[in-house]
């Protein structure tokens, strides 16, 4: 079971590729919500993500509570102007802070 947006590099990293939006994202959440997490932690990494829109947003989100539920803290990495700007245009940025790291490793928030 695989998905061309979603590449598990290994138990602790993944990457996501491509455009995170209305027309994608719900296929993608077909495969992603049948995803089961390895380990208690995951690296996501956003940097070859094209395009996202609130679509794309909101599934990050389900993602984050899905792997809660199975004792998994998904940390996002090298997370698109666009979605930091969704973040705090949706009033979720603190809420968000948790789950990325900058550029340089370091947890914000």
């Amino acid at each position: 079971m695989s998905h061309p947006q979603w590449q598990s590099k290994s138990a602790q990293q993944a990457r996501l590729s491509g455009a995170l939006d209305r027309e994608t994202v719900p296929e993608l959440w077909r495969y992603l919500s049948q995803w089961q997490p390895e380990g208690t932690k995951l690296n996501v990494s956003l940097a070859e993500v094209e395009r996202i829109d609130s679509a794309g947003m909101v599934m990050l989100i389900h993602l984050i509570e899905h792997a809660k539920r199975q004792n998994c803290h998904i940390m996002l990495n090298s997370v698109p102007e666009q979605l930091s700007t969704l973040f705090q245009l949706s009033n979720i940025d603190q809420m968000m802070a948790q789950h990325i790291e900058n550029s340089a490793g370091v947890i914000c928030g």
